[in-house]
């Protein structure tokens, strides 16, 4: 059978099977169609109460080539208690996503990342105990979701902790990687509500699409839960959300989708290889923290689609810089390509 022929018939057979609606690729895309053959079990359950006391949060303070270690509902009070703290420092947040660790690639490249950038603090969560993957691939992603909620109110407390001690949350971006991302809709709104503040920044880079593309609003990353929201999608419709989130989404590449080298194929989302998706999903992270050392290199154009984008439809609209030096003052879709820099 021709190969095209094969594709129409396998997803309408697929999609007249499940009646599935807008996002449900998402949902279930390269977990379910690609990789597994029952569906994900999606709890927000925000009833649950459940104990995040495992999160150990890492404060590195580069500039005196300290790093230190805390208990999450300890960690306002000890990082406050530090003898050389200057409250007056920018305080970046990072949160990574599923099957993250404090010792894993990602987390190596934030911390190599903002080494060198003056008068900051990095914190770095480690939620490992609660996002492994020891339950298996699919039951350890649902216990994961079941705990987002809790580890984002954890985050919030804690800042709201800082906040109160000092530290204005003008002085704190938030950054967040797949459920990291979704993490942090939950500690803005936490924040918030203790605190009746807003922090500085949140950068949502591949919000998780799984579990999220169709759940409530307050489930979500979302505008409002900072003075600025913005977020980056380069799997949309696989392992990252479709949904525009933000005050401002940049779709990186194309159509936000597939990124240079991953090998995405035919059908993002559907009949991507669990590598090739996952490439996607974490060049976002590669993407965004190039532009720290290099303020200048991506451009984003406000634009109604990638069609348009492409064909240059949109060089007259709004344009603003994208990724770690976004000024902040431009809100809407944008779009950007990274084919002049190699950056994975």
């Amino acid at each position: 059978m021709n190969m095209k022929v094969y594709v129409c018939v396998f997803v309408c057979l697929v999609t007249r099977s499940y009646a599935w609606g807008r996002g449900d690729l998402e949902k279930y895309g390269p977990f379910q169609l690609a990789l597994h053959s029952s569906l994900i079990k999606c709890d927000h359950d925000r009833t649950l109460n459940l104990d995040v006391s495992g999160i150990d949060v890492y404060f590195y303070d580069f500039s005196r080539n300290d790093v230190e270690s805390f208990p999450i509902a300890d960690a306002a009070r000890d990082i406050l208690a530090l003898p050389e703290l200057d409250k007056v420092k920018q305080f970046i947040i990072f949160v990574g996503g599923y099957k993250s660790h404090i010792n894993k690639k990602t987390e190596e490249r934030i911390r190599d990342t903002f080494r060198s950038y003056p008068n900051s603090y990095l914190i770095i969560l480690d939620h490992s105990a609660y996002t492994n993957d020891r339950q298996g691939y699919i039951k350890s992603y649902e216990r994961s979701v079941r705990y987002v909620n809790y580890i984002g109110k954890a985050l919030g407390q804690m800042l709201a902790g800082l906040s109160e001690g000092g530290i204005s949350p003008k002085s704190m971006h938030l950054i967040g990687h797949s459920l990291g991302a979704q993490i942090l809709g939950q500690a803005g709104e936490t924040f918030t509500t203790l605190t009746g503040k807003t922090v500085s920044r949140i950068t949502a880079l591949d919000p998780a699409g799984p579990c999220f593309s169709n759940s409530l609003i307050q489930e979500q990353v979302r505008s409002g839960m900072a003075d600025y929201v913005e977020v980056y999608h380069c799997n949309a419709g696989g392992l990252g959300t479709t949904s525009v989130l933000g005050d401002i989404d940049f779709f990186v590449n194309k159509k936000g989708q597939s990124q240079p080298k991953c090998g995405t194929p035919l059908i993002p989302g559907v009949f991507d290889s669990s590598k090739a998706a996952k490439c996607n999903h974490r060049a976002c992270i590669d993407i965004w923290t190039a532009t720290v050392s290099n303020p200048n290199w991506y451009l984003a154009w406000k634009c109604d689609s990638y069609k348009l984008f492409k064909d240059g439809k949109c060089a007259n609209n709004d344009v603003t810089i994208a990724g770690f030096w976004n000024p902040g003052n431009a809100t809407g879709v944008f779009y950007f390509s990274t084919d002049a820099y190699d950056v994975q």
